[in-house]
């Protein structure tokens, strides 16, 4: 996935004049005495700006008793504060703390489990459903969404991963002191309202988007079987009694603790002047205090002592997902497996492509990346589709067959030299947006420490040689290490 994010930064900056090498001169970084770290390149192609947060924490951060946290906080940060999404928050405030007493009582008498008293639970549910329709009365839907429309914002929106959690929005750049408005306000003073409304929207997109899916199910069973020990196992969404156990006090605590300037880094990219940014920046965000530094993922996966295969029987088509165990991004052996990546599973010309998709026909389409995440060790995925009459043993065979010959046979310089070329072509060949480099210069920044990873990539990709890649391949690529995961149609007796 990282090598799609370079591509797609890459061509931005090409595309208005920015080259990779000189990105280095280009970057404005400041440090806020917080800790906020701000990123910003000017580009006056138009008069607009993307302004992104990217706070460090993600799922992987989140204990036991807090899976889903992360996900869950994206939706309700949506919310409001004490003075957006709201007619009167002092009115609000003795109801949702009402509304949050009673929810404690409810999750706490159903985690009895067959002691619960039913009576109480019906009771309970019948007074936290009438205490947030009252809530609701007061509330305002969507005043963050109707503030930045109104005023040329386009792209509001968030998204939570293993490794962390972004909102983005692009707007004017006559209108970046608007963004620097709520975005300070929300980080102060956010409100989740409507939490268990909210939750329960969670539980549905869980259902109807996971336990339902097969293709969905198959992943999130394969991650977690790959992962025993270490938290990339668990799903962002938490798994479905998590999300149920979640509650209202448990979020801000998680909120109040991580969600704070020092885990945060901003980027803002397009047409601004760096010193007034900076001094606006300041002035909106420099008297937040520093939260809570996030303890590090102390967990290790233990090396696989053999292959596991996970079978899901499903009214679907067969597919096919494989896995192996690889270090973690800005590693030596993670340029390699960039490499391999690209000769394997990258477009048309792929050897993936050309053997297994057009002169095989074992499958209708295949690809390879890094999931499921890119923070700590993770892992190099295959997933393909088996085209009818193959079978997955098929498919399976000749990915095999095509990772084994990495191992015996030095790829060629031509080759190399392709996947360098190719590069180049796609640095030049498209327009890029502003959102796009913010994307990624927070996302480097919060992954491998520098937001440089994407300037020396190149170079270290050309480092690599033919014998790294078979070195690589025999290491990583063994039955051992390998993960297995596969839909049999139901009914099929195969």
């Amino acid at each position: 996935m990282k090598q799609i994010l370079l591509v797609v930064t890459l061509l931005a900056l090409f595309a208005t004049g920015i080259q990779a090498a000189d990105l280095e001169n280009r970057v404005v970084e400041h440090t806020m005495k917080n800790g906020m770290k701000l990123l910003m390149v000017e580009r006056h192609t138009s008069p607009t700006v993307s302004a992104w947060i990217r706070f460090r924490v993600g799922s992987v951060d989140e204990r036991s008793d807090e899976r889903g946290v992360a996900h869950l906080l994206e939706h309700m940060l949506f919310k409001g504060t004490t003075t957006l999404g709201t007619t009167d928050y002092a009115a609000e405030k003795p109801v949702l703390d009402r509304i949050e007493e009673v929810a404690q009582a409810l999750t706490a008498e159903k985690t009895r489990g067959k002691r619960a008293d039913t009576e109480k639970i019906s009771r309970l549910e019948k007074q936290l459903a009438a205490l947030e329709a009252d809530a609701a009365k007061y509330v305002i839907k969507d005043e963050f969404f109707e503030l930045y429309s109104k005023n040329g914002g386009t792209g509001y929106n968030a998204f939570t991963s293993r490794d962390g959690t972004t909102y983005l929005i692009s707007l004017p750049s006559n209108k970046l002191e608007l963004w620097a408005a709520i975005e300070s306000d929300r980080l102060q003073n956010a409100v989740l309202r409507e939490f268990y409304t909210e939750r329960s929207v969670v539980m549905e997109e869980r259902r109807r988007s996971y336990d339902a899916a097969p293709e969905s199910k198959l992943w999130e069973t394969f991650v977690a079987s790959s992962f025993l020990a270490h938290p990339y196992g668990q799903p962002t969404i938490g798994w479905m009694s998590d999300i149920e156990n979640l509650t209202r006090s448990k979020a801000e605590k998680f909120f109040h603790s991580y969600y704070a300037p020092n885990n945060a880094i901003v980027a803002i990219v397009g047409d601004i002047d760096t010193k007034k940014t900076i001094a606006m920046v300041e002035r909106y965000f420099g008297a937040i205090k520093p939260g809570k530094e996030l303890p590090p993922v102390t967990a290790v996966e233990p090396p696989q002592a053999g292959q596991r295969r996970i079978e899901l029987i499903a009214d679907a088509e067969p597919t096919l997902i494989m896995g192996f165990h690889k270090p973690a991004i800005d590693t030596p052996d993670d340029y390699v497996f960039d490499v391999i990546s690209m000769i394997l599973g990258s477009g048309r010309t792929s050897r993936f492509y050309k053997k297994l998709v057009i002169e095989k026909q074992l499958t209708s389409d295949i690809g390879a990346f890094d999931a499921p995440g890119n923070r700590y060790p993770n892992l190099f995925v295959v997933s393909a589709n088996p085209r009818a009459p193959h079978t997955v043993k098929e498919v399976e065979d000749g990915i095999h067959a095509e990772l084994d010959l990495l191992k015996t046979t030095p790829v060629t310089e031509r080759d190399l030299q392709r996947i360098l070329n190719n590069i180049e072509y796609d640095e030049a060949r498209r327009m890029g947006t502003n959102g796009g480099l913010a994307h990624n210069l927070t996302e480097y920044e919060a992954t491998t420490g520098s937001w440089r990873y994407m300037t020396e990539h190149r170079r270290k990709i050309a480092s690599v040689t033919p014998a790294d890649i078979m070195r690589v391949a025999r290491a990583y690529f063994t039955r051992e290490n390998c993960t297995v995961g596969f839909i049999t149609k139901k009914g099929s007796g195969k």
